[in-house]
């Protein structure tokens, strides 16, 4: 078993990694926004010695990366250098849970070696993180596992995200009102995604990138169909028909890599992960 250095612990897939890795035996050592900013060199070297890095502390949400971008690049890429410098100093392995970047697709399912895209600020602060990995692999040898979640949803995810969003719209019992109803996503459970991180843990070989969804996709009506037949709601749902400058209208992973390299497969259907979600709400 490993001694595993997670930052951004206490983060939506923080919260629910340190316990798994706990329960899988390895020793979580649980790094917190109050331990200091990633992207300076003196919150690292205050940090013991481990095994494996996982380093899932970053800004997340697109719309803020417009209004700074300059954050999201010193915290996402910045952040990065000084976990892979980190790697360097103790030998230790890095997990780096970078992002969907594909933009509009050309083929489906979409497979790791298809062009990336990086349609804002968010998308090119983990672009660049990613070509930093592979370039700290090349040169000094870490060992780098890559992975790319899809659209990840689940207990502990902020409001500003789609499918809480519906999930607390439904609680008002008046209406569901969403910009566009069709866009479609691949749905990842975050229990997949958790588990998906747990085995890339113990995988030791190179540089690798694995994406990590579902394998399937819904459209935002049909997850809104789902989560009401989940709760039991049937209210009204409307949209303001206003489509996104560069929608993505469709977005399936192709999971066979990471099935063939670490064993994984998503264990959640999108009905599934809304019920699991649903009994712990």
């Amino acid at each position: 078993m490993s001694r595993v250095l997670v930052t951004g612990a206490s983060g939506f897939i923080g919260r629910h990694l340190v316990p798994r890795l706990g329960a899988e035996g390895h020793e979580a050592i649980a790094i917190h926004h109050a331990s200091g900013d990633v992207a300076e060199p003196t919150t690292w070297k205050g940090l013991p010695a481990a095994d494996v890095v996982v380093h899932l502390a970053a800004k997340s949400f697109v719309p803020d990366s417009w209004e700074s971008p300059g954050r999201f690049l010193r915290t996402n890429l910045t952040g990065t250098v000084e976990a892979l410098e980190y790697c360097r100093a103790h030998g230790a392995r890095l997990v780096f849970p970078s992002s969907y970047m594909y933009g509009d697709a050309v083929r489906q399912p979409i497979s790791e070696g298809s062009d990336l895209v990086a349609k804002n600020p968010y998308a090119l602060s983990k672009k660049l993180a990613e070509e930093v990995c592979h370039f700290f692999a090349d040169q000094f040898g870490i060992n780098i596992t890559i992975l790319r979640p899809f659209n990840i949803y689940g207990l502990g995810q902020s409001e500003t995200f789609l499918v809480p969003t519906i999930i607390s719209q439904l609680r008002t019992r008046k209406e569901v009102r969403v910009r566009d109803l069709e866009p479609r996503r691949d749905y990842v459970y975050v229990l997949d995604v958790v588990d998906a991180i747990t085995r890339a843990v113990g995988y030791e070989r190179g540089c690798e990138v694995l994406n990590i969804g579902s394998g399937t996709s819904h459209s935002v009506a049909e997850l809104i169909q789902t989560i009401q037949q989940v709760w039991g709601t049937d209210v009204p749902v409307r949209s303001d028909g206003v489509r996104r400058k560069d929608e993505i209208m469709d977005s399936v992973a192709d999971v066979s890599r990471a099935e063939q390299l670490l064993g994984w497969k998503p264990r959640f259907t999108l009905r599934q992960g809304l019920e699991d979600l649903h009994a712990v709400l």
